[in-house]
């Protein structure tokens, strides 16, 4: 009962909204029952609310009737909005960043914002709450133990080829985030990158009315959405690699050029080629490099 006392206290010490800092609040990725007690008192208690879309995030506020100044905050103002935000935090305001939807900084420029903040001195806490690629993972049915969040793939083709091939030997469970436009090549991507019988779950509108996690091979699933249209937005949770000895690897019966020369022609730089060549075989960089000019 003790310790429980202590907690209770501990949380109402920390509920306290303090000058001067910036909270990341984590707002629902679909259910507005996720949103946390704790959440909604940070938001009415701020000086001011940072977001990612103020449209968006007005309708939020005004089903909760907390009404507060807004900035907007996002990807391409996060240079220019990021000083004035820090500049404010510094006179002693305090100011609440929230993203549409999931806890700000993770595969979103609110990253940039902590980075910021750390390099001026400026308070950072954290309002945890709903993670859209932590809930597929646990609907998964894969291995959590042991994960790598890759959020969104490059739309670029040659970047897209070149970090697959990257996770080739990945063995930790992979978490990618996809918009339903974007499915379907991107499917055929990790099939030709990890094979057709290696395991996924398609994890669609999570927490929401539609939610569906579909479990299958990338085979499967390929041909499912050949005759379904994909909707909604997706976290894709990936089986990672079994573990091998080297001598099953891809690369062994090729020598150090012929491996590097891979690489390239999966879309990586020569210096990227040869670092992952490296790691592969468990040699020095410099060592690769001598033999592959």
């Amino acid at each position: 009962m003790s310790s429980i006392k202590k907690l209770d206290a501990s949380a109402k010490e920390k509920n306290r909204v303090e000058a001067g800092t910036l909270y990341l609040v984590a707002t629902p990725i679909g259910n507005l029952g996720d949103l946390s007690e704790r959440a909604v008192k940070v938001l009415a208690e701020v000086d001011f609310i940072a977001a990612e879309d103020t449209r968006n995030s007005m309708r939020l506020l005004t089903h909760l009737g907390i009404s507060k100044p807004m900035v907007s905050y996002f990807e391409h103002n996060k240079r220019e909005r990021g000083e004035q935000i820090a500049d404010r935090l510094e006179k002693g305001e305090s100011c609440a960043l929230i993203t549409d939807a999931g806890t700000p900084a993770i595969s979103d420029p609110g990253e940039d914002m902590v980075a910021l903040c750390a390099a001026r001195g400026i308070p950072v806490s954290s309002i945890p709450g709903p993670v859209a690629s932590i809930v597929a993972l646990t609907l998964s049915g894969l291995p959590t133990g042991r994960f790598s969040f890759e959020g969104f793939l490059s739309v670029n083709k040659a970047e897209r080829r070149a970090r697959l091939a990257e996770l080739q030997g990945e063995p930790r469970t992979m978490l990618f985030h996809e918009a339903p436009h974007k499915l379907r090549a991107t499917l055929k991507d990790l099939t030709a990158a990890f094979g057709p019988n290696r395991r996924i779950a398609i994890c669609r509108e999570l927490t929401k009315l539609n939610e569906e996690v579909l479990r299958m091979t990338l085979e499967g699933a390929v041909a499912y959405y050949e005759s379904n249209e994909p909707r909604g937005e997706y976290v894709l949770v990936v089986e990672g690699a079994s573990e091998r000895p080297a001598a099953s690897a891809f690369w062994a019966n090729m020598d150090i050029p012929a491996h590097v020369a891979h690489y390239m022609d999966s879309g990586m730089s020569k210096m990227d080629a040869i670092k992952q060549t490296a790691k592969d075989r468990g040699l020095p960089k410099n060592e690769v490099y001598k033999q592959f000019i």
